[in-house]
């Protein structure tokens, strides 16, 4: 029996050109309902790939990762939800979240990137953090909830953790989520899907064990299944 897509997986397109995503989303057909849209593709005219998956009746999610001073941070915003754009990400520092805040219109939802998932603490220390990763990740979360934001990209590691202080509507969107069969690639803090939302997630962004699968239908449906029980 086909399981019918499911918003909560979100698929990564990060495919390397508009062509290929394209091909991709042709493939899925209703097996998916919701895209990222990572910088590859946006620098290469991929704002004209998100208002046809808007036509199409899919969901997007424009990974901008916006981080500047506080004016373009508004500006870009401002310009981008006007577009096809259910969620858009910023960088998780205090004046980016309110500007972007000031900035956002109509649906979309607005989220604070807080660690790469590529980063473990040897990165932070060799970046000048000096604090521990978990303590940074609360510390930009409830930066998060203060500032206004509708959620915050996070580990699947650090989900339940920031489920017990946010809001209940508030979002938790993991990448880093691998089922049991595929590879963690260059993900460090990773999880199964069950596992994500077991632990508090909302959403997932899975990428190359769907988009690198022999057959991605199967792959979508394999990971249905096992959200499934």
């Amino acid at each position: 029996m086909t399981l019918p897509a499911d918003p909560r997986i979100i698929v990564a397109l990060d495919e390397p050109d508009l062509a290929s995503a394209r091909h991709l989303v042709e493939v899925l057909g209703d097996h998916v309902s919701y895209y990222k849209i990572g910088l590859t593709l946006l620098g290469q005219g991929g704002l004209s790939l998100t208002e046809e998956l808007g036509a199409r009746g899919k969901k997007v999610f424009q990974d901008w990762k916006l981080h500047d001073i506080g004016a373009q941070v508004e500006g870009a915003a401002e310009a981008i939800s006007r577009g096809a754009c259910d969620m858009l990400t910023v960088h998780a520092e205090p004046q980016v979240m309110k500007a972007a805040v000031r900035g956002r219109q109509g649906h979309t939802k607005l989220l604070g990137v807080t660690v790469m998932t590529t980063l473990k603490q040897d990165d932070l220390d060799e970046m000048g953090y000096g604090m521990a990763l978990e303590d940074l990740v609360k510390r930009r979360v409830d930066q998060a909830v203060e500032a206004g934001m509708d959620g915050v990209v996070a580990s699947p590691h650090e989900a339940a953790m920031i489920r017990a202080r946010v809001p209940a509507d508030f979002l938790i969107v993991t990448p880093g989520v691998r089922p049991a069969w595929a590879d963690a690639n260059d993900q460090k803090r990773i999880a199964t899907p069950a596992d994500a939302i077991h632990n508090g997630a909302t959403h997932m962004v899975i990428g190359r064990p769907i988009t690198r699968a022999p057959d991605p239908v199967v792959a979508v449906q394999a990971i249905l299944a096992e959200l499934q029980g």
